[in-house]
């Protein structure tokens, strides 16, 4: 199934245009090096949390909004491939010297699909990122598997949860940093795309009702170290 690469970033809210451009100007070279789809996606329903949010997974300011975004590749060995082109290609290290936002603080990581449900690009996403016990992984997949459909039936046009497979530590910030990962967990990286933010909304008050969506036993994870929000696409190649 897919692999995903997946990004948090902090960006200047004002930037928010120069953001985009510097995406969308980047994402005919990143498919060229292999990447299948690119997407850039602007907080629009980012929650504060209790224990974890996005906002914190990433130190953003109060003048910041966070972006969630994700390369997708047909396996690892072409995105490992890409990384290896990416890292000798002067057309990165141009990019990197301007940058609209603090590259210190972004996080990144690759994730092996474990539930790929759907194919149609959505005019809105949710995210989310998770800590997951390794012995837990299949009863999580299980779990994710059984919703995937449910989430379908709601008018999601896609669903994806992707296992930690590629899960470096950052100097500043980092995904385990970001979940509170626990020694024995991994992170999963997931979304669901819907068409817009409209049937979002109202499939998540119905969602929310379904008995069929209330777990067998145990959750095979800590729901206080989830983090969620809303996304509205601004690039999607």
């Amino acid at each position: 199934m897919t692999y995903v690469e997946g990004f948090v970033v902090a960006v200047p809210t004002a930037n928010k245009e120069e953001y985009r451009k510097h995406a969308a100007d980047a994402a005919p070279m990143f498919k060229e090096f292999g990447v299948t789809r690119f997407v850039e996606t602007w907080g629009d329903d980012v929650p504060d949390g209790k224990v974890t949010d996005f906002k914190g997974s990433v130190q953003a300011k109060d003048d910041e909004t966070v972006v969630f975004s994700w390369f997708e590749y047909p396996d690892k060995a072409t995105r490992d491939a890409a990384n290896e082109k990416m890292m000798s290609d002067p057309r990165m290290k141009e990019m990197g010297a301007n940058m609209p936002f603090d590259g210190q603080r972004m996080i990144v990581a690759g994730f092996d699909s474990i539930v790929d449900e759907g194919g149609d690009k959505g005019g809105y996403a949710d995210g989310f990122v998770l800590p997951v016990p390794d012995e837990k992984k299949e009863a999580y997949r299980a779990m994710a598997a059984k919703a995937a459909p449910i989430f379908r039936e709601y008018g999601a046009t896609r669903v994806v949860e992707a296992w930690g497979d590629d899960v470096p530590d950052g100097k500043v910030t980092d995904y385990r940093r970001a979940v509170k990962a626990e020694e024995g967990e991994n992170v999963v990286f997931s979304f669901v795309e819907w068409p817009d933010k409209a049937t979002r909304d109202a499939a998540w008050a119905k969602i929310m009702e379904d008995e069929r969506m209330k777990p067998e036993g145990d959750m095979p994870f800590d729901g206080k170290r989830m983090f969620w929000g809303g996304f509205e696409p601004i690039v999607d190649e």
